[in-house]
């Protein structure tokens, strides 16, 4: 089944996207489903368990606090980030929340119990929310899995983030060889495919609009982090960067010479890796984690290419529908999740996606474009997930701007051959999938290995 691009780029907010807004999408849809089901008059507590990683990790994703203002109705797409606070600040105040705005019991952070050691089967991102009613009696339990880049299932579901992905489109694709084929056949791009799985939903007009949007609200979000200065929370003390590199890269490029290219990519993915680290508003691409390479690689189409700087609009839409594409495979085939497959699973996929992007932009040809992915992922191959305190600061923020700066790497060399590899995309796929089966659970976002427990921190927050 191909994965809609607007289920891969989505609205939320940060720090992470498996452990903040998809618990957020799942306490908003357990309070629906009181709701629905005419339950709310009889709810009298809330019991939330937390499993794996989101037990191990949750509180410097802000995981807990993500599940409250969910459980009140709040939704990451819609929610506005400047109110998060002052929400939360009333309700650990009292005590209390209002589930679905409808009635308030009595729920906090500190009263959700942690299961860190404990691993469904399912997913190691779980979560269970039980109601009950008077005398204790249970009147709706569910437990969900928040399995990456905001898709959120149940038991009994399959992975879906916003419903938007299509099962029987006569150009779906679910391999890279499949993809290839298509636009052998058609004579169109990748891009054009995945543009034409979207139109049974969508008009081509919409498709473009709502993909600007996508571009709009990433330029926004690199645009305010380069204006923010001071250290981000969670207790680290770790200093915002991009305001004062925005101040002098300005001075010093004023013309946009190609010599300080590398530079503005690598001050894009800060920008917005700080902006999520802050709990800002982000786009998942195809994580929040990865946030920052997508939107990077795009500035660096926009600004250092024929094509981006004749029509930005078209280049953004070509290279999201691209980039989404190659996500699609992702998510279908392996996995984009920190917590199952380590960070070769976020950043990995959001460079192989950039880097079949830009190829598309600057004229690769359909096998040069699926050979740029593929080159972006080989050498992403085992990364780990080992973020300091639980927290998506270090090593995650840096590591944004050199997967960045591999796309355009990947996409570069690519344009240098002829399109014929020896390694396929979809071999390194598979190898991505076996390889994060293989890696120990201390490497998978659950911040007990690698950089968490080598360098020495003042807080813990996992």
């Amino acid at each position: 089944m191909t994965v809609s691009v607007f289920d891969l780029f989505t609205v939320g907010i940060g720090p992470s996207s498996s452990h903040t807004v998809g618990p957020m999408r799942a306490a908003a849809d357990f309070a629906a489903t009181l709701d629905r089901r005419g339950l709310l008059t009889d709810l009298t507590g809330l019991r939330v368990d937390l499993y794996g990683s989101l037990a191990a990790t949750g509180s410097g994703h802000g995981t807990m606090a993500a599940i409250l203002l969910g459980l009140e109705g709040h939704r990451p797409d819609t929610i506005d980030p400047e109110d998060m606070d002052q929400r939360l600040a009333v309700v650990r105040a009292s005590g209390h929340i209002t589930v679905a705005g409808v009635v308030g019991v009595a729920l906090t952070e500190d009263d959700m119990h942690l299961h860190p050691a404990i691993i469904l089967d399912r997913h190691p991102n779980a979560m269970t929310v039980t109601a009950h009613a008077a005398a204790g009696r249970e009147i709706c339990s569910r437990t969900f899995y928040s399995v990456g880049g905001g898709f959120v299932v149940t038991d009994d579901e399959t992975d879906t983030a916003t419903s938007e992905s299509e099962a029987d489109h006569p150009l779906a694709f679910d391999s890279g060889q499949d993809l290839l084929l298509l636009t052998e056949r058609y004579g169109i791009p990748i891009s054009a495919v995945m543009l034409a799985t979207e139109q049974p939903r969508h008009t081509e007009a919409q498709v473009r609009a709502r993909l600007l949007h996508i571009r709009d609200v990433m330029q926004a979000c690199q645009q305010r982090g380069m204006t923010r200065h001071g250290t981000l929370p969670g207790g680290l003390g770790v200093q915002r960067r991009a305001h004062d590199w925005y101040t002098r890269l300005s001075a010093e490029d004023s013309h946009r010479d190609p010599a300080f290219a590398e530079d503005w990519v690598n001050l894009v993915a800060l920008a917005v890796n700080e902006e999520n680290a802050a709990g800002g508003r982000i786009v998942t691409a195809p994580t929040n984690g990865a946030a920052g390479i997508i939107p990077a690689v795009l500035h660096y189409a926009h600004h250092y290419t024929p094509a981006g700087r004749t029509d930005p609009d078209d280049v953004a839409v070509r290279f999201l529908l691209t980039a989404g594409a190659i996500g699609s495979l992702y998510k279908q085939r392996a996995s984009i999740s920190g917590a199952e497959v380590g960070c070769q699973g976020e950043v990995g996929s959001a460079a192989s996606m950039a880097a079949a992007g830009l190829a598309e932009i600057l004229g690769g040809t359909t096998e040069q474009v699926e050979n740029a992915a593929e080159i972006a992922m080989e050498h992403s191959l085992g990364l780990t997930c080992d973020p300091i305190g639980g927290l998506v600061q270090i090593p995650c923020i840096e590591r944004n701007a050199i997967s960045a700066g591999k796309a355009i790497n990947a996409a570069r060399m690519a344009l240098r051959g002829d399109g014929s590899h020896r390694v396929s995309l979809d071999q390194v796929i598979d190898t991505m999938r076996a390889t994060g089966h293989d890696m120990n659970a201390k490497y998978k976002e659950t911040s007990t290995g690698g950089l968490a427990v080598t360098v020495p921190v003042n807080v813990v927050e996992c």
